[in-house]
């Protein structure tokens, strides 16, 4: 899949490549460079470790996993602080099904509760159903963070109850999904 920019009403969503990834990875004054914007204190968010981008790079370079994307999420706001980053999302395979996709999203704490999430993958979920082999989007999140369920439940996703052992999913987590229309959920 290939990632597009999306300009949203508040956000920039800017594709990353492996050369954006690295600099997350090592180096925040080329990331900041990269992006256009500030990276504030405290980036990454915890979801984004070290372990998590050195596997994105990975799997970016060799091309691994066709439906691999990522978006670092800039808040551009003239009127206020210009342009900082705030979070990142992004998608890939999940459970071995074809024509499915997980995604995943991080917002840096200070940033949370203000619709930015909701917003992002509001406009995210057109992008990946434009890919006609996608057919279904997968996500899973913690019954204790609301706030994540609230941006899926708010963008159409459905939840399945708890993830099943087994499912090489996180134990602990429900199961949400979102269909484009046309398909039943397996």
């Amino acid at each position: 899949m290939t990632a597009l920019r999306i300009r949203t009403e508040r956000l920039d969503l800017i594709p990353a490549t492996v050369e954006i990834l690295k600099s997350d990875l090592h180096d925040n004054a080329a990331l900041a460079r990269l992006l256009d914007a500030t990276v504030p204190a405290g980036w990454p968010p915890d979801e984004m470790n070290d372990e998590v981008l050195t596997e994105f790079i990975r799997m970016m370079s060799a091309k691994t996993d066709p439906f691999f994307s990522c978006w670092y999420w800039v808040l551009d706001t003239p009127d206020e602080n210009g342009r900082v980053l705030i979070g990142s999302g992004g998608i890939g395979s999940a459970l071995n099904v074809p024509d499915t996709v997980m995604i995943g999203y991080a917002v840096l704490d200070r940033f949370q509760g203000q619709g930015y999430a909701t917003e992002a993958v509001r406009h995210l979920i057109p992008v990946i159903f434009a890919d006609g082999r996608i057919a279904r989007i997968i996500a899973t999140t913690y019954p204790e963070l609301g706030a994540s369920i609230r941006v899926l439940e708010k963008n159409g996703f459905v939840c399945t109850g708890p993830t099943a052992h087994g499912q090489r999913l996180p134990d602990g987590t429900f199961g949400f999904f979102l269909e484009r229309r046309g398909t039943k959920y397996r």
